[in-house]
């Protein structure tokens, strides 16, 4: 089974991957993020280059492939995948192809209401040790937010399971994505 954790950009995917995990035995987690930054580097300054490597569709098979690989690897994992996707297109390819290897795909979306997603964006410190590069990853996450919030009101909310994480702690939101998952 693939748990893919979609949701804003700092909306606390990464915290709540983590969390599961440890509540999921037999469980890994995977980051999407790693194999569009393999491609990045592969291709920085090819003409070929894209700004956002999630309009690779090389990306897109690739992320379904190695998904689809670890949940067979694992025996049916659970496999976490905390990464967002805010493009329909996007997320039905992987999620098709992830089917067609016959993978188990519960998509699990991590809402968050507009001023508490600044809030914590704001608060964030991903760089603890470097406020530049800090503010560097909260400017990147404001400037998606309305994206983010576009996508939820258009198509996320109707095709995953939502929870609404925004009076939630990190635990609270893990549990009710176990509740959702059935394994709680």
């Amino acid at each position: 089974m693939i748990i893919w954790l979609n949701g804003p950009f700092g909306g606390g995917k990464t915290t709540t991957a983590r969390l599961l995990h440890q509540h999921l035995p037999g469980s890994i987690i995977t980051d999407p993020e790693e194999v569009g930054f393999l491609l990045r580097a592969s291709l920085q300054g090819h003409p070929t280059a894209a700004r956002d490597f999630q309009d690779y569709p090389m990306w897109r098979t690739l992320t379904a492939a190695v998904c689809a690989e670890l949940d067979r690897h694992t025996g049916g994992g659970p496999v976490i995948a905390p990464m967002t996707l805010l493009n329909p297109a996007y997320a039905a390819e992987i999620f098709d192809a992830l089917h067609k290897h016959g993978t188990d795909v519960r998509h699990l979306v991590l809402h968050t209401d507009p001023t508490a997603l600044l809030a914590r964006i704001d608060a964030s410190r991903e760089f603890p040790d470097d406020e530049e590069r800090s503010e560097k990853v909260r400017a990147f996450r404001r400037s998606r937010a309305a994206d983010y919030h576009h996508a939820h009101a258009t198509w996320l909310r109707e095709q995953a399971t939502v929870i609404d994480t925004t009076l939630l702690t990190p635990e609270q939101a893990a549990d009710q994505a176990l509740d959702a998952l059935g394994t709680a």
